[in-house]
């Protein structure tokens, strides 16, 4: 499940404790991202707090769009799946998430939706590729600069946590497994799902 030994629940004290506590009852499981973040919980706590500063100030499907151009670029299976999820469950079909995950260009989303994407993949691949054309784009169907600046911390804040998930070789939740196989297949482009 991971490259570190992560508190077991039954050891976890103070912070740790707190930590599966809060995630067990917010995801109704531990999820295997929090064990990832057991010995440094006030680190994942920062995070949790930066994440959702991030997130309050956007619309929830133009974040996730941005966060699965991110995970993809990033080759994060954990964090593809996990959002290429809440997209299905809450905006798109099944076929229009595999579309989107596979190349967001081809796919039927909107211009704006593809510069998003686009934008928040070169933010993940290499932000100093990014040019005034990039953020021009964006004004071009609507978006102000502060719908920009969102979608470039929503990209810059996935490298944190793909890459810390990533590194520690923490695997995604075993319950993706259960995913149809052509949604699972699409969205794991990294790291295997765990068996159990």
């Amino acid at each position: 499940m991971a490259f570190i030994h992560t508190v077991p629940e039954d050891e976890a004290a103070a912070g740790a404790a707190e930590l599966y506590e809060g995630d067990r009852e917010a995801f109704g499981f531990l999820p295997n991202f929090t064990r990832g973040f057991s010995l440094r919980p006030d680190v994942y706590a920062a995070w949790r707090q930066l994440n959702g500063a991030i997130k309050s100030n956007m619309d929830l499907r133009r974040y996730e769009l941005a966060t699965v151009a991110a995970a993809r670029r990033l080759r994060s299976s954990y964090c593809m799946l996990a959002h290429g999820s809440v997209l299905m469950d809450k905006f798109l079909e099944p076929d229009a998430v595999c579309a989107v995950a596979s190349d967001h260009r081809t796919s039927t989303l909107d211009s704006t939706d593809i510069a998003i994407m686009d934008l928040a993949e070169k933010v993940a691949g290499d932000a100093t590729s990014i040019e005034q054309a990039d953020i021009d784009r964006l004004r071009a169907t609507g978006l102000s600069d502060a719908d920009i600046v969102d979608v470039v911390l929503a990209a810059a804040a996935r490298c944190f946590f793909s890459k810390t998930l990533d590194a520690l070789g923490v695997q995604p939740d075993a319950r993706y497994g259960a995913l149809d196989a052509e949604v699972r297949e699409v969205l794991t482009v990294g790291r295997p799902i765990a068996e159990q």
